[in-house]
């Protein structure tokens, strides 16, 4: 432990160990140069840094340390040979239960995290917590989650809860009864908003920047979740690119967790693309970018971030990250004027573009669910997804440059009753045949612009 030089407090020692325990703080000039803690201890300054270097002691050029639930759990690495090895039983027997399943860094990250939080409010060891009789577990564990619920959490959130602990009791020989809360139809914690195609055109015409431009349209085009967009890298989509294929192909595979752990949910490999519109924003953006901070290599990121404090160098090679998309979102909803912009977020674009996939195509035809829900990075259900055929690209390329991103125009129809001899004559007029009455009359329709 050391003292702070201001208040006497005394704070840990060395460089703090996640960014997410920090906060900048803002002054008369801009972001101070040092940070507080998020726990309310005095901000820490180091003399040595120089040129703006905003978080005191922590490296942001090399990886994070150790996370507070790897800490608690006596976890002292992620990669090599002891990797995600738990000093307690019960946790090692969760991580290699999850293990089993996949290796998504993020599931683990959220099962320990909740875990420790029920550890914490116990005050008890995860191996002493299923040494408990099964009787006290499911009292104390019900009473914790309980609580949670009473802190304005959603039901869902609290469910995912009660089913993470039941997996850790599950893998450790226990069955505890815990109850979950009812969900009603369609209920929502969070109201959300699903902005139409002339509001996200909106959108991406009220930004100020190219990046958010070009970001916008990209997300909403491609339906990527915003993990796989903070993900892409420059070499992911260059290949179309610089070919100049007028809808681009943004590949999802697997590997992509090495560059954010949700990038590819479920390990599921998949392929969409993105609208022209967004191709000629993207190359716009590149350009511009390319100009700024020299030229990209393939493992750049393909949206980078465009923080002041850090070297200018370095700017191009740091990548996006998800609170930023959301926040650059929610803004340009309100730019643009939308009434309900806060409900406005990253999930809802995905949401915009499952719409344009169930929308009439510009031929008039519906795209075939299958294809809908490929491009949509879902698996088809039953024996579906093993028989379709994901290769064929120049398909579905094809099949995606039917798809109408342009709201359809508004029109009138009217309908009139005509004798049959007159048929050919509003036939001819652009008149087009309904239906034949008993009577040997006739319905005709024409429908024009508004």
């Amino acid at each position: 432990m050391e003292e702070s030089r201001r208040t006497g407090v005394q704070i840990p020692a060395g460089p703090p160990t996640t960014l997410t325990e920090y906060h900048p703080a803002r002054t008369r000039n801009g972001f101070a140069k040092g940070i507080y803690p998020a726990s309310g201890i005095s901000h820490i300054r180091d003399k040595k840094l120089s040129k703006g270097k905003a978080f005191g002691k922590l490296d942001l050029t090399k990886p994070l340390g150790l996370r507070q639930f790897e800490r608690f759990f006596g976890i002292i690495s992620r990669e090599g040979a002891e990797a995600w090895k738990s000093k307690y039983k019960s946790v090692q027997n969760l991580l290699d239960h999850l293990s089993r399943f996949g290796k998504s860094e993020s599931s683990k990250e959220v099962y320990l995290n909740q875990l420790r939080r029920l550890c914490r409010w116990l005050k008890l060891d995860p191996d002493q917590l299923v040494d408990l009789p099964k009787h006290k577990v499911e009292v104390s564990v019900q009473k914790f989650v309980d609580q949670t619920a009473g802190l304005n959490r959603s039901r869902a959130y609290v469910n995912s809860m009660i089913k993470r602990f039941r997996t850790f009791f599950r893998v450790n020989n226990k069955s505890p009864k815990l109850h979950a809360y009812s969900i009603p139809p369609r209920y929502r914690k969070r109201p959300e908003y699903i902005p139409t195609i002339s509001e996200v055109r909106a959108m991406a015409a009220a930004v100020e920047s190219l990046r958010n431009r070009a970001l916008i349209l990209v997300a909403w085009s491609s339906g990527v979740r915003v993990s796989t967009l903070c993900a892409l890298n420059y070499g992911d989509i260059a290949n179309d690119l610089n070919a100049g294929c007028a809808s681009v192909r943004i590949p999802i595979y697997p590997d992509m967790k090495r560059r954010l752990p949700d990038a590819c949910k479920g390990n599921i490999p998949y392929y969409t693309f993105i609208c022209r519109e967004a191709v000629e924003a993207l190359r716009t953006y590149l350009r511009d970018r390319s100009e700024k901070y020299g030229p990209l290599d393939s493992e750049s990121p393909l949206f980078h971030a465009e923080w002041t404090l850090w070297n200018r160098k370095e700017r191009s090679g740091k990548r996006l990250g998800r609170r930023t998309v959301a926040k650059v979102i929610r803004r340009a909803a309100k730019l643009a004027g939308i009434s309900q912009w806060t409900c406005i977020t990253p999930h809802t674009l995905r949401k915009a573009f499952e719409s344009v996939l169930r929308n009439p195509t510009v031929d008039g035809g519906r795209m075939d669910k299958g294809t809908q829900e490929f491009l949509f990075g879902h698996i088809l259900p039953g024996s579906q997804d093993a028989y379709y055929d994901k290769d064929k690209i120049g398909f579905h390329r094809n099949e995606y440059e039917k798809l109408n991103f342009f709201d359809p125009p508004i029109t009138h129809s009217m309908d009139k009753l005509i004798e049959s001899n007159e048929l050919q004559k509003h036939l001819g007029e652009g008149w087009i045949f309904i239906a034949q009455l008993d009577n040997r009359q006739i319905i005709v329709r024409r429908t024009h612009l508004a």
